[in-house]
């Protein structure tokens, strides 16, 4: 059960802020970082695995819309796979967002790192991954501090993000456009590729979407949930598919895809290479700055949904239940700190498309639970027909099976350690719950 004595959040975003904090949790990695990763697997195809993986993610993000709108707490699909599902599938969910998206975390604290020595000029050499856990926890302190200051900043970087992608991707389609052909010469002859690179880089690419379901593990914090969920991820999925096409067909037609893919792999710029391709004065700049703002927002917004998550589960004692305290300013400060420390150790590796395809593969089984608890929502409580949610199911599980080997190891293995952790924790903590419960009684 979960226990209320230990406080609940205040409902402080509307709208306009809730779909902020979804951008902010967007358009940044999977802008600035991943379709060049994308882009050296899939080569101009990556175009088309952007389109697919958006494809997905709207099947996904109706599903999480309903669910969020009928059950607002905080939690997200560990919460709905609890509920509709079983206890262990939603820990399952649970488990994995929080590993998927600690990956995440650290591949943006990787990326603003890598951003910022190469506009300072720096050469970071071997520090990469150190001077992104120093960021992991620059931002800890400031999620630290409440929602409604983490609210106003990340509006702030999220809208000169989108002034920097949008100067970056208007240049470079006019210049795709003087040159006649461009990028869609090789993406005319994508069709030769292996369609296994071609799904690869979708599942990468569905990733760059999942921003969206912050809105839906903060739900506990928004106000009108029924209302303001939904529209806040639709028009958070809408704004980002239709940035990171544009930023894609630009950043094509200045760089080859296998040149942006190897400098996505070795310092994470690529769009700030891209840019400086094209040749505009003072473009590469902004690019730079955009790049450092978009991923610190997306760090921030991550702390952000982790730290409600790991909240959730303290609440069940499917973590130790200290992570479950709520201060009176109706901040979860134990979560915040506790994932700001775990998101600042998996920066330290310093390696970018191991996080980020580990970030994929545990992301589509979390969508997959998200689907599959859509399906079980009593017909009063479904906003969109069922095909929608057995599309997403579909889809996610049969993203998986393109990942590499690697990858399915380590995360079988990471989901296995979290359910054996359940049952220790379960005798554990859930017994000293039980105990207290009936002495209180």
């Amino acid at each position: 059960m979960i226990r209320s004595s230990q406080g609940l959040l205040n409902r402080e975003l509307g709208v306009f802020g809730a779909t902020m904090l979804g951008l902010g949790s967007i358009l940044g990695t999977g802008v600035f970082v991943s379709i060049g990763v994308a882009a050296g697997v899939a080569g101009s195809a990556v175009i088309i695995a952007i389109v697919l993986a958006a494809a997905l993610a709207t099947c996904n993000a109706l599903s999480s819309a309903q669910l969020a709108a009928a059950q607002p707490v905080s939690g997200g699909t560990y919460e709905y796979g609890y509920r509709l599902l079983h206890p262990l599938v939603g820990f399952t969910a649970g488990w994995v967002f929080l590993c998927a998206k600690s990956a995440s975390a650290a591949t943006a604290a990787l990326g603003a790192t890598g951003y910022l020595a190469h506009l300072l000029g720096i050469d970071i050499g071997g520090w990469l991954g150190p001077g992104a856990a120093v960021a992991v926890l620059v931002i800890t302190v400031l999620v630290l501090s409440g929602l409604r200051r983490s609210s106003l900043i990340n509006i702030v970087i999220v809208s000169t993000t989108l002034i920097a992608l949008l100067a970056f991707g208007l240049v470079g389609v006019w210049q795709v456009a003087a040159q006649g052909d461009g990028v869609f010469q090789p993406l005319a002859q994508a069709g030769s590729g292996s369609i296994q690179h071609l799904l690869y880089a979708t599942a990468l690419m569905f990733v760059a979407y999942t921003g969206y379901a912050r809105i839906a593990t903060m739900g506990e914090e928004v106000r009108d949930p029924g209302r303001t969920i939904p529209r806040a991820i639709i028009a958070t999925l809408i704004v980002s598919a239709g940035l990171y096409v544009l930023v894609a067909v630009a950043a094509l037609g200045a760089v080859p895809a296998d040149q942006l893919g190897a400098v996505a792999q070795r310092e994470a710029v690529p769009l700030e290479v891209a840019a400086g391709a094209m040749g505009t004065p003072g473009l590469r700049t902004l690019v730079a700055v955009g790049a450092i703002t978009a991923m610190l927002g997306v760090l921030l917004n991550l702390v952000l949904g982790l730290s409600r998550v790991a909240l959730a589960m303290g609440r069940r004692s499917d973590l130790p239940p200290v992570l479950a305290g709520v201060s009176t300013s109706g901040t979860p400060r134990m979560a915040v700190a506790g994932i700001g420390l775990l998101v600042a150790g998996i920066a330290l590796l310093g390696e970018i498309e191991t996080t980020w395809a580990f970030s994929a593969l545990t992301v589509l089984v979390y969508y997959a639970v998200t689907n599959a608890a859509a399906l079980r929502l009593p017909p009063h409580e479904r906003r969109y027909p069922g095909v929608i949610a057995w599309a997403g199911l579909a889809g996610c599980l049969s993203l998986t099976a393109f990942l590499p080997g690697r990858v399915w190891v380590l995360g079988l293995a990471l989901m296995t350690a979290g359910l054996l952790w359940r049952q220790v924790a379960q005798k554990v903590w859930g017994r000293r719950q039980t105990k207290a419960a009936r002495s209180s009684g």
